[in-house]
């Protein structure tokens, strides 16, 4: 039986999920929140607004630094690196713990340790790199701020809006852990989820997004088969790696569409 906490929300409720996503998923500063005991797994649907401010940040960078006079690859830097700034690096870090646990660990029970440890090792690191890099080099290919601004919006929304649904059909890997303590995901709070990051691919024009949305079906699948069969399931770790693909495989849909 549903909590009356999961239960979907009503527009007050709304709002606080959003703010919710916003505190969880970012480090933008906003007022104390009563969130009425609401779960992140029941609030999780509106991560692609917290992923939609995140890309707004970065394309104001963007266009205030090519405004005064900055060659494209700077500016997708700085516009790269004020993301980074907005959420944290909490995606990046899960990406580089996974790289480090898959690549490293011989059992499951070893990869999940690995992936717990705060140090980085060689797979994390050149994980981290080629994430990096890849995104920047992206960036810099697009000729306005308009441009970059479309990019970011469906990079970032539409890649959170895969977190729900990930969450949803794969269980925890741990019997603690943030996964665990973020609650059950239930299939309407997916489906909210997915259907906003898809909106948010418009930004793609429609042809993109349909690009968009068979790459990240294609990607979903494969992550979901890859986690499974490495550790039995899914963990905090992976949402944010996960996160981290959909971000690059979208931007590469951008770099044909918009460019």
């Amino acid at each position: 039986m549903l909590k009356l906490k999961d239960m979907p929300p009503s527009p007050r409720q709304a709002l606080d999920d959003i703010a919710l996503c916003f505190v969880f998923f970012t480090r933008l500063p906003l007022p104390v929140v009563d969130f009425r005991d609401r779960t992140l797994a029941a609030a999780i649907w509106a991560a692609p607004v917290a992923g939609l401010a995140v890309a707004l940040i970065g394309a104001l960078v963007y266009a205030i630094v090519t405004w005064l006079g900055l060659a494209s690859g700077p500016a997708a830097a700085l516009a790269l690196a004020a993301t980074l700034l907005a959420t944290g690096c909490m995606h990046e870090d899960g990406l580089s713990d996974v790289a480090d646990g898959f690549g490293g660990g011989k059992t499951r029970d070893k990869k999940l340790e690995i992936m717990r440890d705060s140090r980085i090792g060689a797979y994390g690191a050149c994980a981290l790199a080629l994430s990096l890099l890849i995104r920047w080099s992206l960036l810099s290919e697009f000729a306005s701020p308009a441009q970059v601004l479309a990019a970011l919006i469906a990079a970032h929304a539409g890649s959170r809006g895969l977190l729900a649904a990930f969450m949803h059909l794969l269980p925890p890997a741990r019997s603690d852990g943030l996964s665990v303590d973020a609650g059950t995901v239930s299939a309407e709070t997916a489906i909210a989820g997915a259907v906003l990051g898809a909106v948010a691919l418009l930004a793609l024009g429609f042809g993109g997004a349909v690009a968009a949305l068979i790459l990240l079906g294609l990607l979903f699948a494969a992550f979901r088969m890859l986690c499974l069969s490495q550790i039995g399931g899914q963990t905090g770790d992976t949402v944010g790696a996960l996160q981290q693909f959909g971000e690059i495989a979208i931007l590469l849909v951008a770099s044909v569409h918009l460019s």
